[in-house]
């Protein structure tokens, strides 16, 4: 089955749900209850989004978010951003480890909070652009967008574990 490639003005995106867009072509055809996921969520988050149905079957996939009209993008970007909501660490207060789990507190963008992660090694991925990606034992995801403009003390903290 060959792949159903949109962008430009070919598709129109409205909003269902926190999560849910319906796709209409140009020529009237409707897609309806459309989740949009990042093919490659870490080194594309504006590209290769695919369009899944509700029984998980791909029926489109966007190249590049950028190419759709401004509406239609707003509501791409939007249900991304709710589905893939990331907490953002804006310091890092204590990192310690204890029977073999490393416990964190750090403050994010909506308060303090404290998790747990089980290997420094592959739960803490630092990317080539300065985010640090954090996994806590829950399969809870948390971000540092840039872990060079986190305030000395807390770089300081954060070099123990990458």
């Amino acid at each position: 089955m060959a792949r159903n490639y949109i962008g430009g003005e070919s598709v129109k995106f409205t909003r269902v749900d926190l999560c849910l867009v319906d796709m209409e072509y140009f020529d009237g055809r409707i897609e309806r209850g459309l989740e949009p996921r990042r093919l490659f969520p870490i080194t594309g988050r504006d590209k290769y989004i695919t369009l899944l149905d509700a029984d998980g079957h791909e029926r489109a996939i966007i190249r590049d978010v950028g190419t759709l009209m401004p509406e239609s993008r707003k509501v791409i970007v939007e249900a991304l951003e709710e589905y893939y909501l990331i907490p953002k660490i804006t310091a890092v207060l204590d990192i310690t480890e204890k029977f073999g789990a490393i416990k964190w507190t750090v403050d994010t963008e909506s308060g303090q909070q404290t998790f747990r992660i089980q290997n420094r090694h592959s739960d803490v991925k630092i990317l080539y652009d300065g985010r640090v990606l954090i996994r806590d034992t829950n399969d809870n995801r948390y971000e540092i967008p840039d872990y060079t403009r986190l305030d000395k003390r807390s770089r300081r903290i954060l070099n123990s574990q990458i």
